[in-house]
């Protein structure tokens, strides 16, 4: 069974048309049995959309629907998990992407080659 967490990036980037993305992440999106999309994101793109440095057609979460992803709230396993990480990387929302993404097991997809240096399963997108 094939389980992903998309990373914000490459959740955007699905959805304006898969542009930009590798050949084998999108096989892989498109092949998944379950694709996740993390609140983490949501709240991601949220501060982006603040700062004026991202636009989006509608609401984050319409999007994941319409994608037929499915939603992953954060708990507080996973907010926990985030202690077990080395400093490796400075960007909480992608240390939580990692946290649920092994809490959970879950194969991260992401543009970031840093974040598989956790040791996630992981594809770089």
């Amino acid at each position: 069974m094939s389980r992903l967490l998309l990373d914000t990036h490459v959740f955007l980037r699905w959805r304006a048309g898969g542009g930009g993305l590798a050949p084998a992440a999108r096989a892989a999106i498109q092949d998944a049995d379950v694709v996740y999309v993390s609140a983490a994101s949501a709240w991601e793109a949220a501060i982006k959309i603040a700062l004026g440095r991202l636009h989006l057609p509608g609401r984050f979460e319409d999007g994941v629907l319409a994608s037929r992803f499915e939603p992953l709230a954060v708990t507080m396993r996973h907010a926990e998990e985030t202690a077990n990480l080395p400093p490796l990387h400075r960007d909480p929302f992608d240390r939580m992407l990692v946290a649920q993404a092994r809490v959970e097991g879950l194969t991260l997809v992401t543009r970031d080659p840093l974040v598989l240096a956790y040791g996630v399963v992981g594809l770089v997108a």
